[in-house]
């Protein structure tokens, strides 16, 4: 089997994840990490066999060469991942809890990535790129980064590049819900295959059911839309021609959510590069 070319965009950040309990503030230990939704899209992707680039932009500081090395390390292209002299790589901090959902705080104001512009796009070259996957992320980010994922996914589409879209939402990273529905919709009608979670749907368009929802993108001209519907319920898709469910593997040791969506999208995607049907890739 010919090896699949794959392409994602997304702003890959330093993690210092507290290695004893309490406030950030107080904590005196932390492990260094990387994270980002399209760095665990990267990573699974290229652990499947495929030919994985991962276009980016990080300051010239630690951090970013951690990331450059990171992406060596699990044998994803880094020819796209662009330096900054001026603004630096971002970063998070998270907390170690015993229950519950850790507190993330997020220094990525005036990142590298932010400043990311639809020029820096020139240098990329699409001879066999198979797919291209982008989330709802990079367009919370900045003004720039908003045209940067319409001018990536218009030349996509354009080239024949198949598209798919996770919303990802952050609310934390939008003025409003209004503004972040507004722009994510707007992206989503350049994408072949998008991906929301059921309660994201309901946010974006207003409407209760899965039905409902899918229905709203294929009137916008996307081909497949994929409902996670949470949990045990296992996933809605819906194109022109056909609609089913499919049923969700049960896990019995979660070790944690995080990054459940990225691996379900890595799952999907490349079952469709491999040839699978929807039902089979889902």
């Amino acid at each position: 089997i010919k090896m699949k070319n794959v392409l994602t965009i997304g702003e890959a950040m330093g993690l210092l994840i507290a290695e004893e309990t309490g406030s950030l503030e107080s904590v005196e230990h932390f492990s260094r990490h990387v994270c980002g939704a399209e760095l665990n899209y990267a990573v699974g992707m290229a652990r499947l066999g495929n030919n994985v680039s991962y276009i980016s932009k990080v300051g010239i500081d630690p951090f970013g060469r951690c990331i450059v090395n990171f992406l060596k390390e699990n044998n994803i292209h880094e020819q796209y991942v662009w330096t900054d002299d001026d603004h630096m790589t971002g970063f998070q901090m998270k907390e170690k809890v015993v229950e519950g959902d850790p507190f993330v705080a997020n220094i990525r104001k005036h990142t590298a990535f932010s400043h990311f512009q639809p020029a820096d796009l020139a240098g990329i070259d699409w001879t066999g790129v198979d797919h291209l996957h982008v989330t709802g992320i990079p367009l919370a980010l900045s003004e720039s980064c908003r045209e940067t994922i319409y001018t990536l996914m218009m030349r996509a589409h354009s080239k024949g590049v198949r598209i798919s879209f996770d919303p990802n939402l952050r609310p934390m990273l939008w003025k409003s819900e209004e503004a972040m529905a507004r722009v994510i919709n707007d992206a989503a009608q350049y994408a072949d295959i998008v991906m929301p979670g059921l309660g994201e749907g309901r946010i974006l368009t207003g409407r209760e059911s899965e039905q409902d929802i899918a229905q709203y993108y294929l009137q916008r001209g996307v081909q497949t839309v994929v409902i996670k519907l949470g949990g045990s319920n296992g996933t809605y898709i819906r194109t022109e021609q056909e609609e089913f469910y499919v049923p969700s593997y049960h896990v019995k040791h979660i070790v944690d959510t995080v990054g459940a969506g990225d691996g379900f999208a890595v799952g999907f995607t490349s079952g469709l590069l491999d040839g699978l049907t929807l039902e089979d890739a889902a």
